[in-house]
């Protein structure tokens, strides 16, 4: 049964740093594309970044891009997200989720209609930034 759980989720200052952890079960993270979306109140969720299966590259959207790293520990089936420079805009409830189907990971993994082929979601850990 493959299962994802988030943590590390957190109240922080602007300019603050969080690193958010999916711990994986049913599944090693290198044989799935993983990604982390994010869904404020009010607001479509928004993908944020994106390790490929294959080659393990990672892809993010703009708005995090030198901000954020993704990186998996296939040993203890965990893909973190390190967030540095937080700013209120990333405050947000944030989800992991993982797909067999995708290999490399593209903007069409975190686009609108990317979002609907991942098949497995975990429960989101929620980060505030406040100003």
């Amino acid at each position: 049964q493959v299962q994802l759980v988030e943590s590390g989720g957190d109240s922080v200052q602007t300019g603050g740093s969080l690193t958010l952890t999916c711990r994986v079960s049913g599944f090693s993270p290198h044989t799935y594309a993983v990604a982390w979306f994010r869904q404020a109140p009010g607001k479509e969720r928004e993908g944020v970044s994106c390790i490929g299966r294959e080659d393990g590259r990672q892809f993010y959207t703009d708005s995090v891009r030198g901000r954020f790293a993704i990186s998996r520990d296939n040993a203890k089936n965990t893909v973190y997200l390190r967030m540095n420079n937080l700013k209120p805009e990333d405050t947000a409830l944030y989800l992991c989720a993982a797909e067999a189907s995708i290999h490399y990971c593209t903007d069409y993994s975190l686009s609108a209609r990317g979002i609907r082929e991942y098949d497995y979601w975990g429960q989101g850990t929620q980060v505030t930034v406040s100003s």
